[in-house]
This record gives C-alpha cells, structure tokens and sequence, in this order.
C-alpha cells in the first residue's frame, strides 16, 4: 500500500483543482524510473485514467495508482507534503531505500 500524510493529501487536491483535474474521481501516479544520484528516482504526476498494469490504493481521501513494476520499490511509502523553510515539497518516506541521496528524489535500495 502506498500512504498519504494528511499534509500530502491537502497539497494533493489543491494542486489537482489547479490543474484541472478532481481528487475525488482522478489519481496521483506515482512510480520510479532509472535516474538521479543514486540510481533510481521518483515519480508523481496526476492522471485520469488507469493502465492495465496499474494497482490503485485510496488513502486519506486521496486514489494513488502505481504501476506493478514501481510498486515492487514502493511498497510501504508514505507520501508527505513538506513545505516549511526548507520548502522541500512531496517527500517519499520509503522503507525500502538502503539509500537516498541529499535532495530526497532518488534512492537505492
């Protein structure tokens, strides 16, 4: 399963209204892809539509589709907002990086 934190979720459906889709009905897609600083790095985007491959969770009121190759990596993440001083932004809190680099965005495991 993947997780929303309650700041994750409020910044989720402001960015998706801004965007033009609705979080009660579209996805935030999230995956990972070869990349980054230490070898793999995230994904997150919104999305209408499912693929065939995709497992969809609903966590905090937010519907999160992964595609079951990324999910592999992904099992157990938790999706967080941070947005103070240091302005981070989405944060991916995954149990299965060995390693992540300075800025949060890749990992290995």
């Amino acid at each position: 399963m993947i997780k929303v934190s309650d700041s994750a979720k409020t910044k989720v459906v402001q960015l998706m209204a801004e965007d033009g889709y609705d979080a009660t009905v579209d996805y935030v897609r999230v995956g990972v892809k070869s990349g980054g600083c230490s070898g793999l790095e995230y994904v997150l985007k919104f999305d209408k539509e499912l693929g065939d491959s995709d497992k969809v969770f609903e966590d905090n009121g937010v519907k999160v589709a992964v595609e079951k190759k990324s999910f592999l990596y992904l099992a157990g993440t938790t999706l967080e907002f941070s947005g103070g001083l240091n302005g981070k932004g989405f944060v991916f809190n995954n149990p299965n990086a060995s390693r992540t680099c300075g800025c949060g965005e890749s990992f290995s495991l």
